[in-house]
């Protein structure tokens, strides 16, 4: 799997934080994003997923995620938005892949890239959460194109 290292921005996100197995909050998390930005006409730059916590470490049912969208930095969140959270994903250097994702199969991919930049060695990763960046619906699509973000420790 192919990467690069980048240094990445702060990213002001507004969205949902949900606690339980992956597979079930982030479809969960997702659907209600999507009410909500619909709902209240919400202008999104990017939808994002926020993993933070090890799966292999931390029982599923503790397991916590957050379901964003990035928005503009003077966002402010509109009335009628209980259970929403308005946040910072912090800068940092990040190791970046993108990838396409069939079968709602996203913990293959996952798993090959942690693989593949344990196995290069060179950079440490950094106790700060993962990203998704979904570039199409995957939905209607049949297919997720996703970017994944790993964050590695300063050099």
């Amino acid at each position: 799997m192919d990467y690069h290292i980048e240094q990445v921005d702060t990213r002001k996100v507004a969205g949902f934080h949900l606690v339980g197995p992956w597979d079930k909050t982030v479809k969960q998390g997702f659907e209600q994003l999507t009410l909500w930005v619909d709902s209240l006409h919400v202008q999104p730059l990017e939808w994002l997923a926020v993993y933070y916590d090890n799966p292999d470490n931390t029982p599923a049912e503790k397991l916590r995620c957050a379901t964003v969208v990035r928005v503009d930095d003077d966002f402010t969140v509109p009335d009628n938005s209980a259970g929403i959270i308005l946040t910072e994903i912090e800068s940092g250097e990040y190791a970046i892949a993108s990838v396409r994702v069939e079968n709602d199969d996203f913990e293959t991919p996952w798993r090959e890239f942690f693989d593949r930049l344990l196995q290069d060695g060179s950079r440490q990763i950094a106790p700060r959460p993962c990203i998704e960046i979904y570039h199409n619906d995957g939905k209607a699509d049949g297919y997720w194109d996703i970017d994944m973000y790993i964050p590695l420790a300063s050099a």
